[in-house]
């Protein structure tokens, strides 16, 4: 019997901390009372003038695509240049075969044209 009430109390905590966050968070947020300026988005002091919530083209999102997968190479090369002393030939060969299909990748958004800015 003794093992619910653990049970109630973790609930009733949980619970507790939920609402609890959510009441702090509106007491502190961020409001507009009385001044319809307040609430404006600004950079810098300077206000906004346009639509900021302007798109932005593919090639954005392309070039972030692949900054990302090349930086995950980096960290899986890097792991493997500390325990380079330790691998056997079957290590050397798989790296060469992981950083050859990443090349390949790069050699094909190439030939695509995915690296030519328009």
């Amino acid at each position: 019997m003794t093992g619910i009430w653990y049970v109630v109390g973790f609930v009733i905590a949980g619970t507790g901390f939920v609402f609890g966050t959510i009441g702090l968070a509106w007491l502190i947020s961020h409001r507009t009372r009385g001044d319809e300026h307040k609430g404006y988005p600004y950079e810098s002091g300077i206000d906004t003038y346009g639509d900021p919530h302007a798109r932005f083209g593919i090639s954005f999102y392309i070039y972030a695509l692949m900054f990302v997968a090349f930086d995950i190479e980096v960290v899986f090369i890097y792991l493997w240049a500390l325990v380079f002393q330790d691998l056997l030939m079957s290590g050397f060969i798989s790296m060469l075969i992981f950083v050859g299909i990443l090349m390949l990748g790069l050699a094909y958004a190439w030939r695509k044209g995915v690296l030519s800015w328009r």
